[in-house]
């Protein structure tokens, strides 16, 4: 019951997480130790699973697909969705409350890519160039300018494949991906509210062709160069601090009627001199201590 409540509790954050932008739900899933037994479910839905449940036989398809880790971890991410998340919502809306909530992201996160970097067995050139690739392309993502509105079918189909890639990859965010491709407001804002099956059915099939094959890929890579693949990770969770450095100026657009950030710039030191600036020194810590604890009570294991 304990490992149960442990993930449901993963599960909200990982739900938390998403309203961040630069964080992705697979970020917390790496540095909570839940990511590898992630991508394992994920993966088992394959042919297999399909002709179990054709023939009915759900304690074996259940067994198979890991069933109780998935439901603990996304009911969290579930109730985090109506909950959590609302609440990280309305503080993101509030004046300072981004600077704050950012400050709190950067601390947690900080502090957890020494817990992801020490799994790594063995440090090399190699996954030391793993690393700085990983750093890299999370750095150059955050100072991408974003594309223009784009309704081919090839590339909705690109744009789902992506965005699920990113969901899933710790370090990068699936809807700032779909910002920085130009099609946010054409998927998540015009054809969600407006059922709009033209724009959704391409984006659902390549999120469905790229949640199944980047799963295999994650897990073949994980099995044969499991330390190069946490370096690369690592990097990626290096970078993102970029995009969550609480002190920076944030470019917004209104798109679909909601303000929506589309890039960054102009990071700078905070004012010392301001109380402001302590609370978010103050939540920076606290983040840190939060996922320290968190690796503690459950010994990176579920």
């Amino acid at each position: 019951m304990n490992s149960y409540l442990s993930l449901f509790l993963k599960g909200l954050a990982m739900g938390a997480a998403n309203v961040i932008p630069g964080v992705s739900g697979g970020t917390i899933a790496l540095i909570t130790g839940i990511f590898e037994r992630l991508i394992l479910a994920i993966k088992s839905f394959d042919v297999e699973a399909i002709q179990l449940l054709l023939k009915f036989k759900i304690k074996e398809l259940w067994t198979k697909v890991d069933g109780w880790f998935l439901t603990a971890v996304f009911a969290g991410i579930i109730v985090s969705a109506v909950s959590i998340a609302l609440l990280f919502k309305y503080i993101l809306a509030t004046p300072g409350g981004e600077t704050l909530l950012m400050a709190f992201f950067f601390g947690l996160i900080l502090v957890s890519i020494i817990s992801v970097g020490r799994t790594v067995k063995q440090w090399g050139i190699g996954t030391i160039l793993s690393l700085l690739v990983g750093l890299g392309i999370a750095v150059g993502i955050a100072l991408l300018t974003p594309g223009q509105e784009n309704d081919a079918i090839w590339y909705l189909l690109i744009c789902g494949v992506v965005a699920m890639c990113s969901m899933i990859l710790p370090g990068l965010s699936g809807s700032f991906v779909l910002i920085l491709l130009g099609n946010y407001k054409l998927i998540m804002i015009d054809a969600v509210s407006g059922f709009n099956a033209k724009i959704l059915l391409p984006v659902i099939l390549g999120a469905g062709l790229g949640m199944i094959a980047f799963s295999r890929l994650l897990s073949w890579v994980f099995k044969h160069y499991r330390d190069l693949t946490i370096a690369l990770m690592t990097g990626f969770i290096i970078g993102s601090l970029m995009i969550i450095w609480p002190w920076k100026d944030t470019v917004k657009e209104v798109i679909g009627g909601k303000e929506k950030i589309i890039r960054f710039e102009n990071w700078h030191l905070p004012d010392f001199g301001a109380m402001s600036t302590w609370y978010a020194v103050g939540l920076i810590i606290l983040g840190g201590l939060m996922i320290w604890g968190m690796e503690k009570a459950s010994g990176g294991k579920d």
